[in-house]
């Protein structure tokens, strides 16, 4: 199982280079990257996003790298990960959504670490 990491930024910083793995710092959870980012990749193509830091934007995930999902985004993608229907039996989805309902609801940016 190959995993990707998302977290919650407290505070985006405009002018740094996220780049460097740091799954801890953003208090990451973890989900098999093989199992849905396939699935969802249409869905994810239509999310903005930006990848490494906040003047390279862009669209879905940077799947070797690392992603920024600005708050606007994040409906897009709570409805993407709500909308599985392996939500109820995997323990790692469910937390992903409330992870992500916690960003939306404190107007958070979250950060992506792919493979």
């Amino acid at each position: 199982m190959i995993k990707t990491g998302f977290g919650i930024i407290d505070e985006i910083d405009m002018n740094k280079d996220y780049s460097e793995y740091e799954p801890q710092k953003y208090n990451c959870i973890f989900i098999d990257e093989d199992a849905y980012l396939n699935d969802w990749w249409p869905q994810l193509c239509g999310m903005k996003t930006f990848f490494h830091n906040m003047d390279r934007s862009e669209t879905a995930l940077a799947r070797y790298g690392v992603t920024i999902i600005p708050p606007e985004s994040l409906p897009v993608f709570l409805g993407i990960v709500s909308g599985d229907s392996r939500i109820n039996s995997d323990e790692h989805l469910s937390e992903l959504a409330r992870v992500i309902q916690k960003a939306i609801e404190s107007g958070k940016h979250m950060i992506h670490f792919g493979v």
